[in-house]
């Protein structure tokens, strides 16, 4: 069945963070108000609507992204290319695990570790004054190398599509790239009004995504 593709309906990518959805949306609806001169205003503010009510909601969305992935419309949604060749079977998808693995698993987990591991340490030496310029400016530096680290990381995701046997691995590691694209969003605020709860809430999406790396690696099984 075709399906509406939420993520091409708010012009962002399956990547995006709750926060990027978000401003997608509003910008959007008020481009698209029914007020507006746009022609066909009412038809898309229906659209961006039924989107954003999917992919505003962290459970509906998760939902919506699995069923994406359990039924190959990944390429649809921005995972992958659309013009991927069709899963092959037998031995070649053995070799298609390897290449996953190597190509895409691996670094994208070294990544991923690289992030995770430099948190404590960083809101350790900022703890110290949370206040003092300089800290606060070392701070916000290793918060920009998480988003070069990040991007790098998407990249890869995107880099070669994952094997069918692998979906579940994938899933979650999608899910821990968002989880930390929005803890360093977070840990951002902080740098701007000095809030603790900014840094609260980013440590527990940090730790939600070294759940999720954990669980994708458990699911590797023998495939390790």
């Amino acid at each position: 069945m075709d399906e509406a593709n939420h993520y091409k309906t708010l012009n962002v990518p399956a990547t995006a963070s709750q926060a990027d959805i978000k401003r997608a949306y509003r910008r959007l609806a008020k481009e698209y108000h029914p007020d507006c001169t746009h022609s066909d205003s009412r038809d898309r503010m229906v659209r961006l609507n039924a989107a954003y009510e999917v992919l505003g909601d962290r459970t509906r969305r998760q939902r919506y992204d699995r069923a994406a992935i359990a039924s190959d419309r990944v390429g649809q949604r921005g995972w992958r290319s659309s013009a991927a060749p069709p899963r092959p079977t037998g031995a070649s998808t053995d070799d298609r695990v390897v290449q996953w693995l190597k190509r895409v698993y691996a670094p994208l987990n070294a990544a991923i570790d690289s992030i995770l591991e430099a948190l404590p340490d960083e809101i350790d030496e900022l703890a110290a004054d949370p206040f003092d310029d300089e800290l606060v400016a070392g701070f916000s530096d290793y918060l920009q190398r998480c988003r070069q680290e990040l991007e790098r990381a998407e990249k890869m995701f995107r880099s070669l599509p994952n094997p069918s046997v692998l979906a579940g691995v994938a899933t979650n590691l999608y899910y821990c790239l968002n989880q930390l694209d929005d803890g360093v969003e977070e840990l951002e605020y902080f740098t701007f009004n000095y809030d603790d709860r900014h840094l609260s809430t980013g440590r527990e999406l940090f730790r939600i995504a070294e759940g999720l790396q954990w669980e994708a690696r458990s699911q590797l099984g023998d495939f390790a």
